[in-house]
Order: C-alpha cells, then sequence, then structure tokens
C-alpha cells in the first residue's frame, strides 16, 4: 500500500477509528530532515504492506492535526495502534530505530 495523505476530513477513518496499526510521517517540504526521512517511510510503506498503514501529515497544510500532536519539531513520527497513540519520535532516525519503534 503506499503511503496516504491524512487530513484532518480523513483522520477518524484513517487513523482514529482504524483497527491495526499506523506509522504517520509529521512533515514539511521546507523540512531537510525530512526529506532525508521521506524515502525510508515510503519504503517501510512498501515493505510492510499489509502489516501497517503509512499516512503523511503534511504541518504546513494540516495545522490543526500538527498542533493536536504538538508537533513543535519535524519531523515527527507518531506510531498509532487501534487508534491509540504507543509512541513518537522526533527528528530523522534510520529505519531500524523505526522498525524497532513500530514493533517490525
Amino acid at each position: 500500500m503506499a503511503e496516504i495523505v491524512v487530513t484532518k476530513e480523513n483522520f477518524d477513518d484513517e487513523v482514529r477509528n482504524y483497527k491495526g496499526k499506523v506509522l504517520l510521517d509529521l512533515w514539511a517540504g521546507w523540512c531537510g530532515p525530512c526529506m532525508m526521512l521521506a524515502p525510508i517511510v515510503e519504503e517501510i510503506a512498501d515493505e510492510y504492506d499489509g502489516e501497517i498503514k503509512v499516512g503523511k501529515i503534511n504541518v504546513d497544510e494540516q495545522p490543526e492535526l500538527a498542533m493536536a500532536f504538538r508537533a513543535e519539531s519535524i519531523p515527527m513520527l507518531v506510531f498509532v495502534k487501534d487508534g491509540v497513540i504507543q509512541k513518537t519520535a522526533v527528528g530523522y532516525r534510520p529505519k531500524e530505530d523505526i522498525l524497532d519503534m513500530i514493533g517490525l
């Protein structure tokens, strides 16, 4: 499954009410570390299709969601399971650290 764009309009369906694992990447186009992290997040979405849903939240386009997650720094990764936040991480992370964070 490709990454999905998460917005305030689809957040409940895609994340809050979803039964399963979701990895959210909060990012912005002007953020260098976000651009470095993007291909890793995309790789995880492709490799673990069916095991985890991967969503992207552009903090410039979705300020309400950025505020809801208290995203003061980006990139920010949020691991959600069955609608409940399990873990968060701020800053660039290598793939192995992200997989450990989400239990894959």
